[in-house]
């Protein structure tokens, strides 16, 4: 009877505790029905039509688990776990990560929040407030990609390695081992990170470092960031992006130049640019319209200059506050020899998409 008791106790006790705690669970299921002219598998050049059913053309797919839990004095305790989705084959994005996305645990403070783990580079978060498309499309957005470094590699030529410990080469747009410092001010966000290279006897081979800082107001917001990183054999790539946008009535404009260096080899080195600009506008209940426009330009020793131009439309209709229906639609236009080769086969010079889609919150 005494052990009943005493074991009563603890499950009472024990459920005190656990109430203190916020766990949740979350995703993000976005299906879309994309004919596609000029480009094949992962919006790639390509030749003749095709079409598929594709998976976050508008939010990425994903799913997640996130908590928060009070420790009293204005500090908590915050864990963050998510994977990406290919909601069109149920795989993971990433074969080789369940979370792929985030994996972090930290602790928010009166004087900040401090994180440590997997998680985006500065780039990615300057990016936010400022990218025209709101960082849609995650797959096809050349902010995204080309900017934060999420998929440098098109046409005829790429990074070919790894900067930073992304685990990746020509994506660095997440890094592992990172420890990040955020904290707000009035109007001002400040951020710092450091990703640890974890080579021995080279703290900064394979590591990566930066600084961003946003100022932010009701009506508009500037945000930029800079970062470096490292290659294992200690090449450097440095990063830069600095946007604004701006919001008048039912009118949002965003802009944003973004440049980025790479030494890849002896004497070798690639240069990446990229300017965007758009638009987006609430027009009657629950539907909004963003445009926008890229343009990307890339240098690399002994290659011919290329890169693209890109433009988007986005048409949204949230159906409720979890669910939305979206119609897309986007026009390359190659440059260079980016548009590459199909065997021996010159690819279109030209691509164009179309996407209906679903989006569910959960």
């Amino acid at each position: 009877m005494r052990h009943s008791c005493a074991l009563t106790t603890l499950f009472i006790a024990s459920g005190a505790c656990l109430a203190q705690s916020d766990i949740s669970l979350y995703g993000i299921a976005d299906l879309g029905v994309r004919s596609t002219s000029g480009l094949g598998a992962g919006n790639a050049p390509a030749t003749g039509r095709a079409s598929a059913v594709s998976s976050g053309v508008n939010e990425t797919s994903r799913w997640g688990l996130r908590g928060r839990e009070a420790l009293g004095g204005g500090w908590a305790a915050l864990v963050r776990l998510e994977g990406g989705i290919n909601a069109d084959t149920g795989t993971s994005a990433k074969s080789d990560r369940l979370f792929d996305r985030q994996a972090w645990a930290g602790l928010e403070t009166p004087y900040g929040t401090v994180t440590a783990g997997r998680q985006t580079n500065l780039l990615s978060d300057a990016l936010i407030s400022v990218d025209p498309l709101g960082k849609r499309d995650a797959s096809f957005n050349p902010n995204i990609n080309i900017a934060g470094l999420s998929n440098t590699a098109f046409g005829t030529h790429a990074f070919g390695r790894q900067y930073g410990p992304s685990g990746y080469a020509d994506n660095f747009y997440r890094l592992d081992n990172t420890l990040k410092y955020a904290a707000s001010a009035g109007p001002w966000q400040a951020r710092a990170a450091w990703a640890f290279g974890e080579v021995a006897g080279d703290t900064s081979a394979g590591s990566s470092h930066g600084l961003a800082l946003a100022y932010q107001r009701p009506d508009w917001v500037v945000s930029g960031a800079s970062q470096q990183f490292r290659s294992r054999d200690g090449l450097p790539l440095d990063a830069w992006t600095l946007g604004a946008a701006v919001r008048a009535d039912a009118w949002q404009f965003k802009a944003n130049v973004a440049r980025n260096k790479a030494d890849n080899g002896p004497l070798q080195t690639v240069r990446q640019r990229v300017l965007s600009a758009g638009v987006s506008r609430q027009a009657g209940a629950g539907l909004l319209i963003t445009t926008a426009w890229y343009q990307v330009r890339r240098e690399a020793s002994g290659f011919r200059d290329d890169g693209f131009n890109r433009a988007f439309l986005f048409l949204e209709k949230a159906l409720s506050p979890r669910t939305t229906a979206y119609a897309e639609a986007d026009y390359t236009s190659w440059r260079g020899d980016a548009a590459g080769l199909t065997g021996t086969h010159p690819n279109d010079r030209h691509g164009s998409g179309l996407t209906l889609g679903l989006m569910q919150k959960f």
